[in-house]
Parts: C-alpha cells; structure tokens; sequence
C-alpha cells in the first residue's frame, strides 16, 4: 500500500519542478513553490559544458582562483541555510585542522572560517583579533551570504567585518571591493549594498530555490571551491541521484526508500525523532545541515518529526543510554563514512600493557569505529530498535553531493506524501519580528 503511495509524491514533486518552470500561476495551497533546487544540478552542469568561463559555474571557480591566490584567510558570513551546507562540506571533505596548517600544507589554499550564524560578542571579537593580529593585516577576504540582506545576525556581522575590513585596508576601497564577495537575490539590501561598494562579482541566489535548498547553488558552491573542493563532482553526484530518484522503483531508490521508513517509524511506531547518528567527526556539521533542512520543512501544523544529530563514539556515552532504553519513540539513521588519510593508526604491542591492548595489536582505530558501529546496530537490533544506514564511501565530494541531494528530496516527498508544504519557513519569522520590535523600543 505504500509504494504506490511513494510514487504518487515522486510524481507531484516532479510535476512541482514544472509548474515552477513554467512561470505561471501557481495554486494557493502550493505557495510557495521553491521547486528550483531540484534539477539545479543538471542546469549548472549544462551551462557550464555550453559556456565554459561565462558560465555560473565557470565564474565560481574563476572567483575561487582569485581569493585563493589573493588572501590566506576567507571568513564565510551567513546563518541557516546561507552557511550549514558549506560548513558541512569544510568539515566533511577538508583536512581535520585545515586551518592550523601551513599555507604549503594546506595544499596553498586559505583558512576558512564562519560568523554571522549567531549574535555572540566574545567570539566575533575573537576572530577580529586573530584577523588582524596574527598576519598581514589585509590578507582576508569576506563572502557574505544572504538572499534578502535583512537577516539581522548577518547583516550586522557584515556591517561590523566590512569596517574591520576598510580599515585593514587602509580605506583603499579597490582593494576592499576584490575582497568582498556577495551571494544573493536579484533584490534586497545586499545586492543594493554590493552595488554600492561596486563589487566586480556578485553570485546570485536562484530564485525558486529557498535558503535550506540551497546548498548546490553559488551559496555552497562558491565556498566549496574557496576551500580547493571539486564543486564539479559535487554537482555530478548530485545529479546521479537525481537520475535514480527519476527512474528507480521503490526498493531500489534511496529516495522513495529512506521517505518509506521514516513513513512506517513514525505512522505505524510513533517514531516522531529522527536521529542521524553520524560516525565520525567530520560528519557533525552534515548532520546539523539535515537538522535545518528536516525541522523547517516538515515541523508545521503542528507536526513534523523532531531532527537530532548525534558523533558517534562520543554520544554513546550520553546519549547512548536514552537510545538503548528509553522512549522507543526513535528512528536512528546511522551516517558512516570516513575521509581519506594517507596514514593509517594502528595499536602496537608494547611492553607497558596495562591496559591490556596486546591482544587488540595489529588492529586499526578505523576497525575500531566500526566495530562499534556493528556493535551498537546489534544492540539496538537485540532491545527491538530499528536503525537505518547510510553509507558515504569514500567520503569525498560525489558520494556528499548525492547525500545533499537525497535528503532535500526525501524532504520534499516525505511533505506531499503527509500533505505539508514542504517550502517556507513561516514560523522563523515570529523570533525576527520580536527581535526587531524590542531593538527598536516598539
């Protein structure tokens, strides 16, 4: 019964993508229509085989040349879906202490680093310091991320790194316009703003597609390829997923399989959490992505599965317990997959065995992380608790780019197979009005 049910939402989300194609009317009830990201994969992979340089992706990675060349450091500004997707391709697919290497080591690309997804004092001013303390005073660049302009943590990062930023460069305007990089929409107080600084380039942010969709759009794209990653093969896998979601049954497509058991957890055992039990550190901030993504498309009408994103080993020694036997209100999706290191760890027999680690000699600390993996699915499996897995192997930019793409349409799916518009935020607006009354004496 619920196949068919599966391709009944595959086929409303693609029909979704057409009606936002063709521009028209759009019905009340599916206001507003974000359809874009869906196919933006495939449209940015043809742009750029047709245009080459003048094409978006082509001045992505142009632009990525530049800053690499230009500056050792790039801060990052944006909240929600303006940065967690390039804060979970930082994490995922760079070097664990990227930006406490040398330049040489970090293969000459810069440090990277994240403001404006807050309002805290202490750690804006931490990062001014280290901005403008610990090298050239200049050597920094700034890509500022916001589809309006009007989020006020952004915009007031901006104001405040933007005057750092003039005043570094000793108010040569010049310089600071090559050093600023603005991505968003085709209206809205940063696109007057890069307009007036005279920024030579501006990223658009696709219209159609909403902030939590936009992580293969310039918003991530553009820090990705900061960062050195093949943005390309982003794309390319991403737009492999596609293709299965298109084609594939249910059973063999990750899509309509993973929306099916999250369906039967929470309809047929209340399973309303929905725990992404990352393995491995690098995969946190790619669960906190999901967590966006879940919590804002889904949670209104008063329903919508609670997101929780879990690192495992670390969690198993606090959440662990409450996932073992508590409320068996939970689905866990185990995300494994680990980035690649030329070197490997291995425990050695030493003649200080005190901690009787001689008889684990020879054994990898990657065959340690997934023995406990196996062994925590076990015992969830043995006290009746059902997981899922998922497996990005190796963990590298196609196998991310696929799982991007996967969750943001299982999202989508997963709100016409319930009947909830899965685009909008309506209830994020509440807290920003409030905010902005109470700063303004209303």
């Amino acid at each position: 019964w619920l196949a068919p049910r599966l391709e009944a939402a595959r086929t409303e989300v693609l029909e979704d993508l057409e009606l936002w194609r063709q521009g028209g009317p759009v019905p009340e009830e599916k206001q507003p229509l974000d359809a874009g990201f869906t196919d933006l994969p495939e449209r940015l992979l043809a742009e750029h085989r047709q245009r080459g340089a003048e094409s978006e992706l082509g001045r992505i990675l142009a632009v990525a040349k530049r800053l690499r060349e230009m500056v050792d450091r790039a801060v990052v500004l944006g909240i929600g879906g303006s940065y967690m997707g390039a804060r979970a391709m930082f994490e995922a697919c760079c070097h664990p202490f990227h930006n406490e290497l040398p330049r040489v080591a970090r293969d000459e690309r810069p440090r990277i680093y994240f403001e404006g997804n807050n309002a805290d004092n202490a750690a804006m001013l931490g990062l001014i310091d280290l901005l403008t303390t610990q090298h050239a005073a200049d050597d920094w660049a700034i890509v500022v991320i916001s589809k309006s302009g009007g989020t006020l943590e952004t915009a007031v990062v901006f104001r405040l790194f933007l005057d750092v930023l003039r005043q570094a460069c000793g108010g040569d305007m010049e310089k600071v316009r090559h050093r600023v990089v603005p991505v968003t929409g085709r209206q809205g107080r940063l696109r007057d703003l890069a307009h007036a600084l005279h920024s030579p380039d501006v990223f658009d942010i696709p219209e159609g597609v909403g902030g939590r969709f936009s992580v293969l759009s310039a918003v991530g794209l553009l820090p990705g390829a900061v960062m050195g990653l093949d943005v390309v093969r982003l794309l390319e896998g991403a737009a492999e997923m596609n293709r299965r979601f298109r084609e594939q049954p249910p059973g063999s497509n990750p899509v309509l399989d993973y929306v099916g058991v999250c369906h039967l957890m929470e309809t047929r055992r209340r399973a309303n959490v929905r725990v992404l039990s990352t393995w491995g550190k690098g995969l946190e901030a790619v669960g906190m992505w999901y967590d966006q993504l879940l919590a804002e498309s889904l949670g209104k009408d008063g329903q919508g599965a609670l997101p929780l994103t879990v690192v495992n080993t670390r969690d198993l020694h606090s959440r662990g317990q409450q996932h073992q036997e508590g409320a068996r209100d939970k689905l866990i999706t185990n995300l494994v997959g680990q980035r690649y290191h030329p070197g490997v760890l291995t425990i050695e027999r030493s003649d200080l065995n005190q901690d009787r680690l001689n008889e684990l000699s020879g054994t990898t600390v990657a065959e340690i992380l997934e023995a406990a993996f196996r062994g925590t699915n076990k015992a969830y499996r043995d006290a009746g608790r059902p997981t899922a897995d998922i497996r990005l192997e190796p963990l590298d930019e196609t196998s991310l780019g696929q799982f991007f793409q996967m969750m943001m349409l299982a999202t989508v799916v997963e709100g016409r197979l319930i009947g909830i518009n899965p685009y909008g935020q309506p209830g994020v607006e509440a807290y920003k009005k409030n905010m902005s009354a109470i700063l303004r004496g209303d």
